[in-house]
């Protein structure tokens, strides 16, 4: 009888774990912290959270496991002064909570709160494992997300469909791109490059993929599964007899082949591509899909014809199932959605901070008629590549915001959604944007950023708080107007030249703030920095911020360089080329201190995952690829690709960036004495790097706030 009894206690306590998410995500931030929470879930139609009290116990109270989850973060910044944040997902909590005096009440209409790109992740999520995703689905739940792609382990999915259709393993890893590559596979974009893939890569993606499926549906978030748009191998007309129209090359790779909405087989083979899915994963209520993305060729195809096809055989997989397309460039083309059926069709605005297309007129990729009846989700792309760098349109994507809920538009604006290039980069920008939803009226940048930094680190004074209104009105307030894909790039990590701005080729890049304001931003942070000692939070900030400083240090220096090799005045390029150098290894010193910004934590990160050292070594050639060179020849020099992804981490700036500029500073210094011009071939140098297998240290080096301090008295 005592045996029972202790079973049934298990039995009931394994109940109640599972039927409480939440509580496991307290456990996870600190142990022992559930105990410390009264945690209720209530029947609503509107998502909302409350904060209560009950005796010395913290209630949160909320519509289900996401809303509750965003009232614990509610409650942690704004009344704990506890921020979880990609740097830091752990906290100690008090015995005793500080107490809610009043009941504090939050709700939103706005029922969808989605994130990823693609991109993501290639760019950030490669190579994470189950503990990382771990952390970032309670990372997403903490902040109200409830509709994220999930795209790991859908190359599983391909194998297995193909593999029915006749192709041989061979051919099958000639089409599904490497671990860095995949997210411009599943866009179309490409083939095959990266790979091929071991057998042990699937099994991997597989287990994983339903590791963060459960998680995901036990908090009750509706994952986002890539569905079947017309993808083909390029050579499926020749293997398989398909009607295919040729999309054409996308920086110089071949894209896929489209599966013509008009050939009998397009229903079959979209069918055997849900079914395998099903099988493998469960079926989903939202489906992601973009044909035709970035300039993909559309000559030849009926496009009314392809968004019913795709559309149908989406419903044919699951009658309640909503297709989820990005809006960027000239896609989703109006004649493939026009004729779908309202509440079919959910379109991000990719890049509604900047270029939206939901029907604001000020844009420059204004579409009169916004989406017509379709749901539409405001979303900020903030991050191009996985760029490192401070960057944002602070006051502008609040007032966007609440401009499009304003609008005539807001009848099928239906969330928001995060749809950065890379993730893990920008705090105080993510964290604004999902508190959107829960915050029923516009409100001021400056008051909210107040709010931000004490519940970031803690506590806050003056300094910090004059450090973080300089950065607020300065690198974090890209115009309205502009265009810019991303961070203001460092110097340090383009192709050296005599004309160089931007890092990558598309960044449309555009002065917009003073470099000093930021120097004297990171100084008075600096001046606060002994207060801090130790706060994970800060040490981050400050870390970064001082980076950036060294950064606009190295755009200073580098046209004093150039011109003084334009005017032939040898002793001064001598001393600036030195300088300039010389700052690229103090931020290297500088970045060495934390892990987040060491190259050895990404490459660590894909050698962990393979369990041969030829699985390892493919994996860590994708890492340092996909950074550097990005692709091959061809698309690193014609198609632009070199350098799109760049990073100011510790260890790449020492050996690659470093490298690449000392090489061309010799150069000009021996032109300056008479040697003739030379070409220097860069991808030579580049695919070099790619190809080694030096190892990096993941963990940090030296004392942050000394670090920080040294390195900033020698730029100031």
């Amino acid at each position: 009888m005592k045996q029972l009894c202790i079973i049934c206690m298990i039995c009931l306590s394994v109940i109640a774990h599972a039927a409480s998410p939440v509580q496991g995500l307290l456990e996870r931030i600190d142990k022992g912290a559930s105990r410390k929470f009264v945690i209720e879930q209530v029947k609503s139609e509107t998502d909302f959270f409350e904060l209560d009290q009950k005796g010395n116990k913290v209630v949160v109270r909320g519509n289900n496991p996401v809303s509750i989850a965003t009232g614990v973060n509610w409650y942690l910044k704004y009344y704990a002064g506890i921020h979880l944040s990609w740097n830091g997902m752990t906290a100690r909590l008090p015995d005793i909570l500080p107490p809610v005096p009043k009941k504090e009440h939050h709700e939103t209409n706005l029922a969808h709160r989605y994130d990823f790109n693609y991109c993501t992740f290639s760019y950030t999520m490669a190579f994470w494992d189950w503990e990382r995703w771990e952390q970032e689905i309670d990372w997403m739940a903490l902040h109200g997300i409830n509709l994220p792609l999930a795209m790991v382990g859908i190359d599983v999915v391909w194998y297995n469909m193909l593999e029915k259709l006749g192709y041989s393993k061979d051919e099958i890893n000639e089409f599904i791109a490497g671990p860095a590559f995949q997210g411009w596979w599943l866009m179309n974009n490409l083939e095959g490059w990266g790979g091929p893939n071991p057998d042990n890569w699937y099994k991997q993606r597989e287990t994983l993929q339903k590791q963060i499926l459960k998680r995901m549906r036990e908090y009750g978030i509706h994952p986002v599964l890539p569905g079947y748009s017309g993808m083909v191998p390029h050579n499926a007309k020749e293997r398989l007899g398909l009607n295919v129209s040729d999309p054409g090359l996308w920086c110089g790779y071949r894209r896929p082949a489209f599966l013509q909405p008009t050939d009998p087989r397009f229903q079959e083979i979209a069918g055997l591509y849900y079914k395998e899915m099903e099988r493998l994963y469960g079926k989903a209520d939202f489906y992601s899909m973009d044909p035709f993305h970035e300039g993909g060729n559309v000559a030849g195809v009926d496009l009314n014809a392809a968004g019913q096809a795709i559309w149908q055989a989406m419903k044919s997989a699951n009658p309640k199932a909503v297709w989820v397309i990005q809006a960027w460039g000239a896609n989703p083309r109006s004649k493939m959605i026009e004729n779908l059926p309202a509440g079919d069709l959910m379109v991000l605005d990719l890049f509604s901070e900047s270029r939206p297309q939901w029907g604001d007129p000020a844009s420059t990729w204004y579409r009169k008629e916004g989406f017509g009846q379709h749901d539409w989700l405001y979303c900020m792309l903030l991050n191009y590549g996985g760029n490192v760098g401070l960057h944002g349109k602070m006051k502008h994507v609040i007032d966007e915001f609440y401009k499009a809920k304003a609008s005539s538009f807001s009848k099928t604006m239906k969330g928001i959604g995060m749809t950065m290039e890379g993730s893990e980069n920008n705090p105080v920008m993510y964290e604004l944007l999902c508190e959107l939803p829960w915050r029923p009226e516009a409100f001021d940048k400056d008051k909210w950023l107040q709010s931000y930094i004490k519940a970031r680190y803690g506590q806050t004074n003056v300094a910090v708080e004059e450090a973080w209104e300089l950065l607020s009105n300065t690198i974090y307030n890209c115009p309205p107007q502009s265009t810019q894909q991303g961070t203001h790039e460092s110097v340090f990590c383009a192709r050296p030249g005599h004309e160089v701005y931007q890092a990558s080729s598309w960044s449309e890049m555009q002065p917009y703030y003073n470099s000093e304001d930021v120097i004297r931003a990171a100084g008075i942070l600096l001046s606060a920095a002994d207060s801090f000692k130790g706060n994970n939070n800060f040490e981050y900030d400050l870390t970064d911020i001082v980076r950036q400083a060294v950064a606009e240090k190295g755009r200073l220096v580098y046209p004093i360089m150039t011109n003084a090799y334009k005017a032939d005045e040898k002793e001064l390029f001598d001393r600036a080329s030195t300088r300039f150098l010389e700052l690229i290894l103090l931020q290297d010193k500088l970045l060495a201190t934390r892990s987040e910004f060491k190259v050895g934590n990404w490459i660590e990160k894909a050698r962990n995952l393979g369990d041969t050292t030829e699985e390892k070594d493919l994996y860590e050639w994708n890492a340092r690829v996909q950074i550097t060179t990005w692709g091959n020849r061809t698309a690193a020099n014609n198609g632009g690709l070199h350098d799109y992804a760049h990073k100011e981490w510790n260890g790449l700036l020492k050996d690659f960036y470093y490298n690449r500029w000392k090489i061309w500073i010799e150069q000009q210094k021996a032109q300056l004495n008479g040697s003739p011009a030379k070409d220097i071939d860069f991808y030579a140098i580049e695919e070099k790097w790619t190809q080694q297998k030096n190892p990096y240290s993941s963990q940090p080096e030296g004392n942050v706030l000394e670090t920080a301090k040294e390195i900033y008295n020698q730029i100031r």
